[in-house]
C-alpha cells in the first residue's frame, strides 16, 4: 500500500527516453565539441596543451564529481526540476565564457558553472530511465546513450562553422542559447507516480509506536521535521547516499576498474581534432574525424543495447563491459600506426565503436550489480570517485605532448590504462560470479535440510542474513515495525 506503480516499460516512458537523449547527448558531447576552439583559444590566451586541456578536463571532473550532490537533489526533488535547473546553469555557464578575458576566467565559466549544470542533466536522466523500465531497460538505455554521439556528429561541425562565422566568444553565446534546450528535456521527465503515505491498517501497539512519525517520507512535515532534528550530519546524508554500498563487493570491482579506465578514456576524444590538425590536415576534415566517430558511436549504442539485453549475454553482461573496455584500449595502442588521412578515419571508425560499446553498458552494468533500489546512490557514490581520474586524463596527456612533442604518447598511455582496466575487470568479476554461486549454492543447501529445531529468534536471523545477501539485482527485505529504520538502507 502507497507504493508508486511499477516500470511500465513502454508508454510515457519512450518521450522520457528523448528526453534523456537530449540531456544525455548535451552531458556527454558538449566537452568533446568543445575541442574544436582549443587551438584557437591556446593561440588567443598564448597557452600550452596541457593549460587549454583543464578546459575540458574541469568541466567533465565537475560533471562526474557533482553527482552525489545531483543524486540528493534527486532524491529530493525529483529528476524535473534538477535537469531544468541543470540547463539554466548550463546556458548562464556558456553566455558568461563569451565574456572571459583570461584562461583562469574559462576554467570557472565553462569548466565549473557549465560542468555543474551538465551534472544536473546526467544523473537524473539515467535514473529516470531505471524508473520507466526494466525489462526493456538495456534497449532504452542504450537509445538514451545514443544521444552522446548525436549530438556530437552534429556539434563538431556546427562548432567549426560557428568559430569561422562569428569566432569563439560570438559561438559560445549561441552555444549558450542551444544548452537551454536541456530545460525542455527535462520537462519531458513526468513522475512515474506520486507517493502516499501508508494506508491505515490494524497493527499491534509496538507497531504503532515503533512507526510513528517514521511512516514515510512523504508523511507529515511535523513528523519528518523532528526525526531529522534527532539525526547526526552522517546520518542525514547517509539517508540520501548509501555507503554501505563500499561493504558491496561487486559495486567495489566496478568502482575501481572504472576509476582506472577513466584515466585514459576521454583524452583520445578531447586531442583527436588536434591531433589531425597537427599532421597537416585542414580543419573540416579533423572535425569530420569527430562526426565519423559520432556516426558509428550512434549506430554502436542500441546495438549494443539490444545485444546485452539478449538471453545470452544479459546474465553475464559484466564481462561483455570488460571486453568493451579492452577492445577500446587496443584501439588506442594501434592509432600511432595510422598515419595518414586513411589511417584516421579507420581508427575513428574503430574508435567510435568501442567507446559506444563502453558507453551504453556503462550504468546497465552497475544497475545489474546493485538493483534498482541502491542505483541512486550508487551513481553518485561511482561518480564523485571517478571525477579524480577524469580530471587528470586530458592533462596527462598534454603534459606528454609538450614534453615529447608528439601525439603517439598520449594514445599509448590512454591505450595501456583501458586495457589493463578491461583485464581487471574480467578477471575480477570471474571471481565475483564464483563467490556468489558458490553463496547461492549454500543458501539453497540450507534451504533443503533446516534443523530439525529452530526458536523463533533464531528462524528471524537466519531468514534476515539469507534474505540480504549481495548479489546482482537483490534488494534487502524489510521488516515492519521497530525493524523500519534499522533495515532502510540494507
Amino acid at each position: 500500500a502507497g507504493r508508486a506503480p511499477g516500470p511500465s516499460d513502454g508508454g510515457w516512458g519512450w518521450v522520457v527516453v528523448f528526453g534523456a537523449f537530449l540531456s544525455i547527448g548535451f552531458a556527454y558531447a558538449f566537452p568533446k565539441g568543445l575541442a574544436i576552439f582549443f587551438k584557437e583559444i591556446q593561440d588567443f590566451f598564448g597557452t600550452s596543451y596541457s593549460e587549454v586541456a583543464w578546459v575540458s578536463s574541469i568541466m567533465l571532473a565537475t560533471t562526474y564529481g557533482a553527482g552525489p550532490i545531483s543524486s540528493i537533489l534527486v532524491n529530493r526533488y525529483g529528476s524535473r526540476p534538477v535537469v531544468m535547473f541543470g540547463g539554466l546553469l548550463c546556458g548562464v555557464g556558456m553566455i558568461s565564457a563569451a565574456f572571459c578575458t583570461s584562461i583562469l576566467q574559462l576554467y570557472v565559466c565553462v569548466g565549473f558553472i557549465t560542468g555543474f549544470g551538465l551534472a544536473l542533466n546526467l544523473q537524473p536522466s539515467v535514473i529516470i530511465i531505471g524508473k520507466y523500465f526494466l525489462k526493456r531497460r538495456p534497449i532504452a538505455n542504450g537509445l538514451a546513450m545514443a544521444g552522446s554521439p548525436v549530438m556530437l556528429c552534429t556539434l563538431a561541425p556546427l562548432n567549426q562553422f560557428l568559430f569561422e562565422n562569428f569566432g569563439w566568444r560570438g559561438s559560445f553565446l549561441i552555444l549558450g542559447g542551444i544548452l537551454l534546450n536541456c530545460c525542455v528535456a527535462g520537462a519531458l521527465f513526468r513522475p512515474i507516480g506520486a507517493r502516499t503515505a501508508l494506508v491505515k491498517t490494524p497493527v499491534t501497539e509496538e507497531g504503532k509506536d515503533a512507526l510513528k512519525g517514521k511512516i514515510t517520507e512523504d508523511g507529515p512535515v511535523e513528523s519528518k521535521a523532528e526525526e531529522e532534528g534527532g539525526k547526526d550530519c552522517f546520518e542525514k546524508i547517509n539517508q540520501y547516499l548509501d555507503f554501505s554500498l563500499f561493504k558491496h563487493r561487486g559495486f567495489l570491482i566496478y568502482l575501481i576498474g572504472n576509476v582506472l579506465m577513466f584515466l585514459g578514456f576521454f583524452a583520445p576524444i578531447v586531442f583527436l581534432a588536434p591531433y589531425a590538425k597537427h599532421t597537416g590536415i585542414d580543419e573540416y576534415s579533423a572535425a569530420f574525424l569527430l562526426s565519423i566517430l559520432a556516426v558509428v558511436d550512434m549506430v554502436a549504442r542500441p546495438t549494443t543495447g539490444i545485444i546485452a539485453n539478449s538471453r545470452w549475454v544479459r546474465p553475464r553482461i559484466q564481462y561483455f563491459f570488460s571486453f568493451a573496455i579492452a577492445f577500446n584500449g587496443a584501439c588506442h595502442l594501434l592509432c600511432p600506426l595510422a598515419s595518414s588521412y586513411t589511417g584516421l578515419v579507420v581508427y575513428s571508425s574503430f574508435f567510435g565503436l568501442a567507446f559506444g560499446m563502453v558507453c551504453a553498458m556503462l550504468f546497465e552494468t552497475l544497475m545489474d550489480l546493485v538493483g534498482a533500489a541502491r542505483f541512486t546512490s550508487a551513481v553518485g557514490l561511482v561518480t564523485i570517485a571517478e571525477c579524480c581520474t577524469i580530471l587528470l586524463g586530458p592533462p596527462i596527456g598534454g603534459i606528454l605532448i609538450d614534453t615529447f612533442g608528439d601525439y603517439k604518447y598520449m594514445f599509448i598511455k590512454c591505450g595501456a590504462v583501458m586495457v589493463l582496466a578491461g583485464t581487471f575487470l574480467f578477471i575480477m568479476n570471474y571471481y565475483n560470479y564464483r563467490i556468489l554461486a558458490k553463496e547461492e549454492k549454500e543458501r539453497k543447501r540450507k534451504e533443503e535440510d533446516p534443523k530439525p529445531v529452530r526458536t523463533e529468534d533464531e528462524g528471524k536471523k537466519t531468514w534476515n542474513k539469507d534474505s540480504t545477501e549481495d548479489g546482482p539485482e537483490l534488494e534487502p527485505l524489510r521488516e515492519e515495525g521497530e525493524g523500519v529504520k534499522k533495515e532502510k538502507n540494507g
